[in-house]
């Protein structure tokens, strides 16, 4: 159970400390790629958030919004991510903040996010994605021009404001960047004809407060908590009813780049009552995956209360088993998914009644149920 613990440890610390968008999505570069190929490659995927980014341009500002009827801040950044990568990040200003690697202004490059403080509390309270030239694009709350647009740090409001960068990705060579990939220009136009919001600063009320969900097909960097309920179903206990039994899960997730590409470790405690054997038990489990939609997972049980239907029950369990969450469902709480799972769950006999297809019947486990994710690093 030490080494146990001591590995989860080191998952969950890599997870917090790894880079951010050094891999994990299509568009990344190999690990063995020349220095040269992964310039590149993060440059492309720079433009793909700027370019999905532009796609926003005019949508209004909505508390929470993550799509074109409306976003905030760190929703507009988040979808932007989302649409160009399909990666999710931190769904907060302040996540946003944790998750990428601190540079100066100087340093800053197209692609990377600035932040800024607009409220009296002096926490951070807006982010913007940086276009170049000290021009970034945003979701404002407030001001002469509300919703996606683009503004200037030489803008007075936006140069006081400001509170730093973080770099989204890894830093490429200055001359990757040209006239015509840097879109250093973006917004250029804007600016010129007033379009640009010198006055069109966020208000308290639209960042920072949207306790961010969790996204869960990406990034880098994150530690994720969440709960299930799930109901078992009878699918060879004869005589039995159609449910056979409930499980609730607990969940700690965390991602590493600690083996190369991007994965996803984590930590279940899964109590289930199983009504057809009339027995308690306490699955607790290590999981992996590349995602949080597809995991395989496997762990001691702990378990109460005799097997009636192997007249005589196990004592000591291993569980072993997959689940499936093929789809997201994203409010500003969390993440929900849908969810289908199998297991196998099978132990030492105290009796000699030990029958091959009774043990089966007692172990397999099917279930469907609801899974909630939220980001809390």
């Amino acid at each position: 159970m030490r080494l146990f613990f001591s590995s989860l440890l080191i998952f969950i610390a890599a997870g917090i400390f790894a880079s951010p968008l050094e891999g994990g999505y299509a568009l990344a570069p190999r690990s063995a790629a020349p220095e040269s190929e992964k310039a590149q490659a993060y440059v492309n995927a720079r433009l793909r958030v700027i370019d999905s980014a532009k796609k926003f341009l005019g949508t209004p500002y909505r508390h929470g919004g993550v799509n074109f009827s409306g976003v905030d801040c760190s929703g507009f950044v988040y979808a932007s991510f989302l649409d160009a990568l399909g990666v999710s990040v931190p769904r907060t200003v302040s996540g946003l903040h944790t998750w990428t690697i601190r540079t100066s202004i100087e340093n800053a490059q197209p692609g990377d996010l600035l932040f800024f403080k607009t409220d009296s509390t002096n926490n951070l309270s807006h982010v913007g994605l940086y276009l170049g030239d000290r021009r970034f694009i945003h979701s404002a709350s407030a001001g002469t021009n509300t919703g996606v647009i683009y503004s200037s740090l030489d803008e007075p409001y936006w140069a006081r404001a400001y509170a730093g960068a973080g770099r989204a990705f890894p830093a490429a060579p200055a001359e990757y960047f040209t006239e015509n990939t840097s879109l250093s220009g973006a917004g250029r136009q804007n600016s010129a004809s007033g379009q640009s919001s010198s006055s069109g600063h966020s208000s308290s009320t639209g960042h920072n407060s949207s306790s961010g969900h969790v996204p869960v097909s990406g990034g880098g960097g994150r530690l994720l908590v969440g709960a299930a309920v799930a109901p078992i179903w009878n699918g060879f206990v004869q005589g039995g009813e159609l449910m056979r039994g409930i499980s609730a899960q607990f969940y700690l997730y965390a991602d590493t780049y600690t083996f190369g590409s991007r994965m996803v470790f984590g930590f279940e405690v899964r109590p289930e009552y199983d009504s057809a054997l009339n027995v308690f038990r306490i699955p607790l489990t290590l999981s992996w995956g590349y995602d949080e939609k597809l995991r395989l997972f496997f762990g001691p049980v702990i378990s109460f209360g005799d097997d009636s239907f192997n007249q005589g029950g196990t004592k000591w369990l291993l569980a072993v088993g997959a689940m499936a969450a093929p789809f997201d469902i994203t409010s500003i709480s969390g993440v929900y998914s849908p969810f289908i799972e199998v297991s196998w769950q099978s132990g030492l006999f105290s009796n000699n009644n030990f029958n091959i297809v009774n043990d089966f019947s007692s172990g397999f486990r099917f279930s469907t149920g609801v899974r909630w994710l939220l980001q809390v690093k």
